[in-house]
């Protein structure tokens, strides 16, 4: 990372200048990852991200006073924000919510001098806000306490921590094999899945759309697809929400596909000890044993720029109509 500055810095970010105070500001206290190091990162990763937000609504993920103080999830965008800064006013139960709009580096930059560690995606772009380009599958390996853990209090309280500090590298692999299965089953629906590590627990299974279908449609076909799943490996799986009943089984969380639901972006910096990244993988990568959902971070996913991993699949929208067919009759085929 570049050299910390001690004091305000201008930052040129193609015809626009972008003013960054308090550059030396610790925002990472554990790692000594400041304010600069923070838009340094998103400036060297711009021409990966920017692709991922332009045009999306965001909900900034914002942290003033570092990662140990209280963040604040901010939707609206602040009055103080520049003119040049892309808003979208889009509509909310009872009333209206003005959502910034990231379409440029300098506009990514300003909002890294705003402390906003980590952009949330919406699914859906702003001139069509109903119609998703994206569906998004959630990976996460099952808590000790979902998984019904009966070791003492001390031997509990550490495994906890050692896992939470390491992406739960125990409950990992039930991960994996639930990518494996979520990608085999969007194969036979003729269907992409885009893989990404979240940065902080899990894997994303990302499917590229076309827009043609609403939210109604696309949750619809996600809760369909995920309970098939379930469906065939009940032992392992689950669609359940409820922790408590969800017995040590990983959840198939799709309830991210709804309207202003929101998801973290591809190339985000997660607000976690150590700085990780969400980072896009290839399906090979599954079988990578030092795999984990926090394996690379603002210091070291740089390795992964000079390679594309989604590049290599075919990410243009999908059509959902034959895949819902497909589905239909692979449920009816199964139940028996």
């Amino acid at each position: 990372m570049s050299e910390k500055r001690t004091d305000a810095r201008n930052v040129r970010a193609g015809n626009r200048t972008v003013r960054i105070s308090r550059p030396e500001k610790v925002l990472f206290p554990d790692d000594g990852i400041s304010k600069w190091d923070l838009v340094d990162y998103y400036r060297s990763v711009s021409r990966r991200i920017i692709p991922q937000l332009r045009g999306r609504p965001l909900m900034m993920e914002r942290h003033p006073d570092g990662i140990g103080g209280t963040p604040l999830m901010q939707k609206n965008a602040p009055d103080h924000f520049p003119d040049w800064v892309r808003r979208a006013v889009l509509p909310k139960e009872g009333g209206k919510v003005t959502h910034v709009v990231c379409d440029d580096t300098a506009t990514l930059l300003y909002l890294a001098d705003q402390a906003c560690v980590t952009p949330h995606r919406w699914l859906s772009r702003a001139d069509r806000p109903d119609h998703p380009d994206r569906l998004v599958i959630d990976l996460d390996p099952p808590s000790p306490e979902e998984s019904g853990s009966e070791k003492s209090g001390s031997e509990a309280g550490s495994e906890a921590s050692g896992s939470e500090a390491s992406g739960f590298e125990s409950g990992f692999e039930e991960v994996r094999w639930a990518a494996r299965r979520c990608c085999a089953l969007l194969g036979e629906l003729g269907l992409p899945g885009l893989l990404m590590t979240t940065g902080s627990r899990g894997l994303h299974v990302i499917v590229p759309l076309d827009r043609r279908a609403d939210f109604d449609t696309v949750r619809s076909f996600a809760h369909e697809a995920a309970g098939l799943l379930a469906a065939r490996h009940p032992d392992r799986l689950t669609t359940e929400p409820r922790k408590a009943n969800r017995r040590g089984r990983l959840y198939l969380d799709v309830q991210r596909n709804g309207y202003a639901q929101t998801a973290v972006t591809p190339y985000a910096v997660r607000a976690r000890p150590g700085a990780p990244v969400a980072t896009p993988i290839d399906a090979r990568e599954l079988d990578d044993p030092e795999l984990r959902s926090d394996r690379w971070t603002l210091r070291t996913v740089g390795e992964r720029l000079a390679d594309d991993p989604w590049a290599r699949t075919d990410t243009r929208g999908r059509s959902l109509r034959a895949p819902r067919e497909r589905l239909r009759r692979l449920a009816e085929d199964e139940a028996g």
